[in-house]
């Protein structure tokens, strides 16, 4: 499922990291994974919309960085027990995975190949 993303709003509250990336984000990916963690498209649609906007007041965390894994940022946001992991590559930002719990999420970031091929791309 791809969105085009609207224009980039202005955060005071968002990562810095986050916000240099934001203005050239053009399309959201949501992984099959992500589908099959959040089952309804209403509120995959939602959570999508709540990160590009910015939407703090629905997270207890959001645009938090992890970490880069060849290249690519990968920030999470927490609503909830959900930790919802998202990667920014060049002009797309790529939903991962939804987690229940932390210890799910943990291992999920632990495991550079298994981002890397959810972002479809050859870990070398």
């Amino acid at each position: 499922m791809r969105l085009v993303c609207n224009e980039a709003p202005k955060c005071a509250n968002c990562n810095s990291h986050f916000q240099e990336l934001r203005p050239n984000l053009k399309e959201a990916i949501i992984t099959n994974h992500f589908k099959k963690d959040i089952k309804d498209k209403k509120e995959i649609s939602n959570i999508v919309n709540d990160v590009l906007d910015c939407k703090h007041a629905n997270f207890s965390e959001l645009h938090k960085f992890e970490e880069h894994v060849n290249g690519i940022s990968v920030f999470r946001a927490k609503k909830e027990r959900t930790h919802y992991v998202y990667a920014v590559e060049k002009s797309k930002i790529i939903f991962l995975r939804a987690l229940k719990n932390y210890r799910e999420y943990a291992k999920f970031l632990e495991n550079k190949k298994q981002i890397l091929h959810t972002i479809r791309l050859e870990y070398p």
